[in-house]
């Protein structure tokens, strides 16, 4: 008996979930395509700008420690 009482909580507790998640999902302001393409562009703008600097900086440490030890 406990066996069908909890596979039925679990069940209305995913039907409750799957419910209020396209509630939810309904309510999202979805950006258009040349906004999601904006977007895109400056996130990988950013990503190469942090790469490189990180790098720079990488390379700096890596000198300066080389210089220390050596």
């Amino acid at each position: 008996m406990a066996d069908k009482m909890e596979k039925v909580k679990q069940q209305n507790a995913f039907q409750r979930w799957s419910r209020e998640t396209s509630g939810e999902l309904r309510k999202v302001t979805w950006p258009t395509r040349q906004e999601a393409w904006r977007l895109t562009k400056i996130v990988v703008a950013v990503m190469v700008v942090m790469s490189l600097m990180l790098g720079i900086l990488d390379f700096v440490f890596s000198a300066l420690i080389t210089l220390i030890l050596a």
